[in-house]
This record gives C-alpha cells, structure tokens and sequence, in this order.
C-alpha cells in the first residue's frame, strides 16, 4: 500500500480452487454454475456431477463482466475454454445478465441445492446469509426448495453490512469474527436494524469508552439476533446449514448456534460458492435428462 492510500479493510479473500486430483478431459458431461450476487460473484465447475473447482471473486461494476471474469478465473486455472462447457445456468441477482449461460435459475433453489450436496442429505433448514438480504430455507433430503423466507432489502444482518463495520473500525473483516469474544462481558446487541443508523450507534459507543472488540461483538450480536428471527418464522428443523459470506465469521455463526440452540453442519467446501455449485448440479442434472430422452427417441 503506497503513501496516502486508503486501506481497504472491507475487502474479503478473494478465492480460486481446483481438484487437481480430477481430469476433465475424460468427463462425459461438464457443467457451470455463476452466481452474479450484489456483493461477489463465483463460478463452479462440476464434471459428471462432482465439484472440480470454483472461482469467488468481488462483484463489478456490471453483472455480464462479473460473470465473464468469474468463469475465466477458473477455466483458466484449469486449463479450458467456455467451450468445454456443456452447459452452463446462472443464477442470484444478476442471473438473467449472464451472457453465455443456457438458463437461469433462483438463487433459493440453487442455494438449496447446493447445501444439499455440501451438507448431505440431512440438510433441511439453510440460512442463506448474502451480501445485501438473508433468506430462511426449508428443503427436502434432495435439496428441493419446500418453503422459504427473506429479509426486507437492507444491508443489516448482511455481507454488506458487516464491510461497512470492519471499514468504521479499521480492521480486516476477516479478523471482526474472532475479536468479537476477546470482550470482558458480552454486550447488548446494538438497538438499530438498519446499517446506516448502527454506524451512528457503534460511533457513539466508541466515544462512551467501549472497546472496538466490544462494539464488534454488539454488531454481531445484533446480526445473529436479526437473521434468528428470521429463522423462528420459518421454524428451524434438525440440519441446520449456512451460505454464504457470513457463513465464515464466526462470531456471527456461533451467535446464531446459541440463540437457536443447535449447531450447524460442518463443511470443509467455501460456503459462498453455495449458490453457483446448486447451479451446475442443476445443468448436470438437465443434460442428464435431455441424454436420457434423447436415447430413449433413439
């Protein structure tokens, strides 16, 4: 960072990932999933029904950029062109805006989907915590949407919300989670649900002698508190999974865990790619179909 330039605390790990223990070249059916959210956008590449790599990256100025640069992150990691692809389905906020993709698909049935294949067929309730909404999900043993809720659009209890936070504070995003319990005494949640007003309130905070680590912790008990009522509207069942980037801080997630009393599934996959993996299933699963079809007419 040069002289005079402003640190970007916000700014999470951006991330591309690839089996190499998987050749591509001897699959029979190769597909694509972009999840063009408001916040980041990520690319998965599955080969006959299995994750072989994924590309998380900031979203941009624009959805078809966001996705064209997502996909090239990984294809290019892996050594392919667009045009190995079989089939490719976008989804989340810009789904319609993907310009190579043969279909577009919600991002609550892909985030389904896609919890269903990281968390295992127990998976039934799914916290879909995104950058600037939150959703509550119900799905059946095969990742099927059966019932869902979402937040009005407001940046608290968001991604979005939290970058704004780690920037107030000046400290990486990535280390707001773990500060958070370095606290003598748990705080009261801060009283605002709205970001731009918590701002004001965590201000104020700071001036009356709270600590950062003590102003985090309130924030993120404040976002457990807001996605938990959520989730008590739609009724939390054995199964408990979470998407997205708020998946990853843990002084948000164990805040949840103990206001609902249960623990969530375990994944050692990126949680944020929840979305784009439930995508390319859904292409496999689509091509899977149109071979059977097709060889049945034959």
């Amino acid at each position: 960072m040069t002289a005079g330039e402003k640190k970007e605390y916000w700014r999470w790990q951006e991330n591309c990932w690839l089996d190499e223990s998987k050749d591509w070249r001897s699959a029979k059916i190769i597909t694509a999933g972009i999840d063009v959210g408001s916040v980041s956008s990520q690319a998965v590449i599955c080969v006959d029904g299995e994750l072989f790599g994924y590309n998380s990256m900031r979203t941009g100025n624009n959805s078809p950029d966001s996705a064209t640069n997502a996909i090239n992150g990984i294809l290019d990691k892996a050594g392919m062109k667009l045009s190995d692809v079989t089939y490719v389905i976008g989804t989340g906020y810009g789904r319609v805006n993907v310009p190579f993709a043969h279909k577009a698909i919600t991002e609550i049935a892909c985030h389904a989907r896609g919890a269903n294949y990281m968390g295992g067929p127990s998976v039934r309730t799914i916290l879909d915590m995104g950058g600037q909404d939150c959703k509550a999900i119900h799905c059946d043993e095969k990742g099927k949407v059966t019932n869902f809720l979402m937040n009005d659009k407001c940046a608290a209890g968001t991604g979005r919300g939290m970058e704004v936070i780690a920037d107030l504070m000046q400290i990486p995003i990535a280390e707001l989670g773990p500060r958070s319990f370095d606290v003598d005494v748990e705080p009261e949640a801060v009283s605002s649900t709205c970001v731009v007003f918590a701002k004001s309130e965590a201000l104020g905070l700071l001036k009356s002698g709270y600590t950062k680590n003590k102003v985090i912790a309130a924030y993120c008990q404040a976002m457990a508190e807001r996605v938990v009522s959520l989730i008590e509207r739609i009724g939390v069942e054995d199964g408990f999974f979470i998407t997205g980037g708020i998946a990853k801080n843990p002084g948000v997630v164990k805040r949840i865990e103990k206001l609902l009393g249960t623990k969530a599934i375990d994944t050692k996959i990126d949680s944020q790619i929840a979305g784009a993996l439930g995508a390319a299933l859904f292409g496999y699963t689509l091509m899977q179909k149109q071979g059977a079809t097709a060889a049945k007419a034959a």
